[in-house]
């Protein structure tokens, strides 16, 4: 890496830390407050009775996935019908309905949190669908993420207890207390840097060169603001954050950088509030950071490398970045919405070297824990700490506990058959891309446009993010098929709800047991040996799981360049 790239990558990461450091404990004790704060807003009391909920009662952990699922489904009911009837909608822009399987796709994907796009968006959804239906679940998706991050934070803190919160509780209060101000302040902010606000539609100008042309408008800040905040990533327009009406300048993609780190990076010192030990929030916090800078590092390396004559010449990889971001503005985005399950991009990852490439994939193969997404990160994080004392306890011959709580062969399985859902959907919709004759025909003649290893990466690089809930895509792949539609939208859907499921249910059976007391024998779960572990345990579990499949595909075609 040149002298003056390294200097850029230090002052911009430097320049995020610093800010992620200051508004660490504020931010991380007011999401602690606001789920655990005994009093109501006016405002979260009017919600509670339109939808007839008792605010006070407690639920177990069947009742509180009940209340994920059902608003979840009505979510993908309500979005799927409102772009099939797009066209007698308001504000619809003259735009027709989009078929009844990229209508699936896109439901789910915005429901899950994922915001994968098999589409042109500015192009394909008018403002109603913008707002009314997408908009919307970025701010429900993110909210049902931190709920169940908070539920297995209960599930610590609890002893004897049958209950994890209150499903609705939790939803209304992290719409309201923190994702909406918020969203509010970043949108301000957003178009006080020259993102686009408007209901204008589409103006046709005449270019300097005397072409007619189309120029989209809409309401851009104020959905740029939740897809960030809420670690969601679907763009406005077809180049998301690679727009300049979405993103115009380096500062503005500095400050899109900290949006989707923000909540991520303070929501383990919420955690250690919330079981009473701040020091177990710091050594989450240091394994996301630990693995976040290891990645941007490499990343930026590989990147300012750039084998070839061509790249070489230009002074790193510069094709498919904007130039007024450059190589380090690039890789440090594309870790940042890769290692939270945003997927916004302000560069194309699928013209990042071949193991350039690599990396914003391995990010997602972690689980996305580098921070992870908006309470998804969290608990994933956890899961792989309760793996890691497990495999700790087998080394000390003693039964394992984390924070007190004893892991037995109910926790260990559930933790087990988490880390194996993602692994499992995106292996199996790869390989079902390329084994089945008649969807291998599809796949090779309409959605792969580079064969060879590139194209094996392109489809990986797609199921990963489907089955991660991340939402980036190779730009090079044609997603808008049957079954593309179909199966990474069943990808999205499993990998989605199947590890909430195994979370609540892990949270509701540490919530049953009482603590037991700390002995000699007790691994130190603050210290730099667990934070250590905790990392190895991270990168051997879920990263080697993927090697093979790496070594056909990015692994391969670096080989070869």
């Amino acid at each position: 890496m040149a002298g003056s790239t390294a200097l850029a990558a230090l002052a911009s990461i430097a320049t995020v830390a610093l800010v992620l450091v200051v508004l660490y404990r504020p931010f991380g004790d007011y999401l602690a407050w606001s789920y655990t704060s005994p009093k109501h807003w006016r405002v979260e009391r009017v919600v509670y009775r339109a939808i007839g909920v008792d605010e006070g009662a407690e639920q177990t952990w069947r009742s509180y996935l009940r209340g994920v699922l059902i608003i979840s489904a009505v979510g993908v009911l309500i979005v799927y019908a409102l772009q099939r009837l797009q066209p007698w909608l308001p504000y619809a822009l003259g735009l027709p309905a989009p078929s009844e399987h990229l209508s699936f796709n896109t439901a789910v994907s915005f429901v899950t949190n994922t915001n994968w796009q098999s589409y042109s968006p500015e192009q394909t959804l008018g403002y109603t669908v913008q707002i009314a239906g997408l908009a919307v679940q970025n701010f429900v998706s993110a909210a049902v993420g931190m709920a169940v991050a908070i539920a297995l934070v209960r599930g610590f803190a609890a002893r004897r207890s049958g209950t994890i919160g209150n499903f609705w509780v939790d939803l209304t209060r992290g719409t309201v207390r923190v994702l909406v101000p918020l969203a509010t302040v970043a949108a301000v902010v957003l178009a006080l840097g020259g993102v686009v606000q408007n209901f204008a539609g589409f103006t046709d100008v005449t270019t300097l060169s005397g072409a007619a042309q189309s120029i989209p408008g809409g309401p851009v800040a104020s959905q740029e603001a939740i897809k960030l905040l809420g670690t969601n990533g679907g763009g406005f327009f077809n180049a998301n954050s690679a727009h300049p009406f979405e993103n115009p300048t380096p500062w503005t993609s500095l400050v899109q950088v900290v949006l989707m780190l923000l909540i991520p990076f303070s929501l383990p010192r919420a955690f250690g509030r919330i079981i009473g030990d701040t020091r177990q929030g710091l050594a989450i916090v240091s394994v996301m950071a630990i693995l976040y800078a290891a990645s941007f590092a490499l990343l930026t390396a590989v990147e300012s490398a750039g084998r070839g004559t061509a790249p070489e010449l230009a002074g790193g990889a510069l094709e498919g970045k904007e130039w007024r971001f450059g190589i380090v503005g690039s890789t440090l985005f594309a870790t940042t919405s890769t290692g939270t399950s945003t997927g916004a991009v302000n560069s194309m990852h699928d013209s990042y070297t071949a193991l350039g490439g690599m990396l914003p994939m391995l990010n997602m193969m972690l689980g996305e824990v580098s921070p992870g997404g908006v309470g998804s990160g969290l608990y994933a994080v956890l899961v792989l700490a309760i793996i890691a004392v497990f495999i700790a306890g087998l080394l000390i011959g003693r039964t394992p506990e984390y924070l007190g709580k004893k892991i037995g062969t109910r926790e260990i399985t559930l933790g087990a058959l988490y880390i194996l859902i993602a692994p499992t959907l995106v292996l199996a919709g790869t390989a079902l891309s390329f084994a089945v004759p008649g969807v291998r025909d599809e796949v090779m003649a309409t959605s792969i446009w580079n064969p060879g290893s590139h194209g094996l990466s392109e489809v990986l690089y797609a199921f990963t993010s489907a089955a991660n809930n991340n939402g980036s895509a190779f730009a090079g792949l044609t997603a808008n098929t049957p079954w593309m539609n179909i199966a990474l939208g069943v990808a999205m859907l499993l990998g989605r709800f199947v590890p909430i499921v195994l979370v609540l249910a892990l949270a509701g059976s540490l919530a049953a047991q009482d603590r037991v007391p700390t002995t000699a024998g007790t691994l130190p779960t603050h210290r730099p040996l667990f934070v250590g572990m905790l990392t190895a345990v991270t990168l051997l579990v879920t990263a080697l799981t993927f090697f093979p499949v790496l070594a056909l595909g990015p692994l391969a075609e670096g080989l070869m360049s």
